[in-house]
């Protein structure tokens, strides 16, 4: 895999709670022709883009043992590196239930780096709230909790080898315009023109992934003719990039509030492209948001 043209470093960061996998993503990552470099401090990282670029794409791996490690500090430097024309970044996020990642100390009768003279329980339950705004900002998100090792690294391969399929990766993801666009998409589709759910009682509460939701947003006049020519659109570009060298295409979808309309319609892109042969991640900042936060059902009404 090679650098997007117009691009002199192609970096993955790789992150998430102790446990859930990194270390394996990593190693696929090596395999897969990556430099891979693990606990690299923060501070260091832009040292890397300074030099001569190395030829090859960098993998490196970033949690709580960094030793400048804090999850502001690690947002700041996202957020700087997708600006920067030198650097196409990626930022993929190995997620895990907790009663899992429990399990998993307990089994090796490791420490939590955490929680070192503690129970596992209470390191894995600081270090989720530590990395939940990093959860939220990562492009891709791969949760290990019923995964092998061998189904991870398939995961993994799926989305950054590029080599094997001839085929660039897709991220579908969905926003609400309330809360801002997503940051490092490559375009943007604005949902705000169909019928909106919110104003259905029986539907507020659910999101775009209900079925109901779905059939509500189909039944607008507009949906057919613009669902047809996006799909239309999409894959007639998604071969052009790849024959310009890009590894990974992502693909942003807004409504008012991120619940019902963006879903929806992120959700049966994103099917599409992988009925057509794309390797598509699919990601709901806002839902995702929300039950990172534990926000109650009763809650969750956003798309006013």
């Amino acid at each position: 895999m090679t650098a997007d043209p117009g691009t002199d470093h192609r970096i993955i960061f790789v992150t998430g709670p102790s446990g859930a996998g990194r270390t394996t993503a990593i190693r696929v990552l090596e395999d897969l022709g990556y430099e891979g470099i693990d606990n690299i401090p923060l501070s260091l990282v832009p040292r890397l883009i300074e030099g001569e670029p190395l030829g090859r794409p960098i993998a490196l791996g970033l949690d709580v043992r960094n030793r400048d490690f804090n999850a502001t500090a690690l947002i700041e430097l996202i957020d700087t590196l997708t600006r920067d024309p030198r650097v196409s970044l990626d930022v993929l996020y190995l997620d895990c239930a907790p009663s899992v990642l429990i399990r998993r100390f307990s089994e090796t009768r490791r420490r939590h780096p955490l929680a070192p003279a503690e129970t596992p329980a209470q390191g894995v339950e600081r270090e989720i709230d530590l990395l939940a705004p990093i959860r939220v900002r990562a492009d891709h998100l791969i949760d290990t909790t019923e995964l092998n090792q061998h189904d991870l690294k398939a995961e993994v391969a799926g989305l950054f080898d590029t080599s094997a399929t001839g085929r660039l990766s897709v991220s579908v993801q969905s926003f609400s315009y309330k809360r801002g666009v997503l940051r490092g998409v490559d375009m943007i589709f604005d949902c705000r023109f169909l019928a909106n759910p919110h104003w259905v009682p029986e539907l507020r509460l659910l999101d775009g992934r209900d079925p109901r939701v779905e059939a509500f947003v189909r039944a607008d006049p507009r949906f057919a003719e613009f669902f047809r020519k996006l799909q239309d659109l999409l894959l007639f570009l998604l071969p052009a990039h790849l024959e310009e060298g890009k590894a990974h295409l992502s693909i942003g979808f807004g409504c008012t509030g991120g619940q019902h309309r963006s879903v929806a319609i992120a959700e049966l892109v994103g099917n599409a492209l992988a009925e057509a042969g794309w390797p598509v991640s699919k990601r709901h900042r806002e839902l995702e948001r929300r039950a990172a936060t534990g926000l109650p059902d009763a809650m969750r009404v956003a798309d006013a």
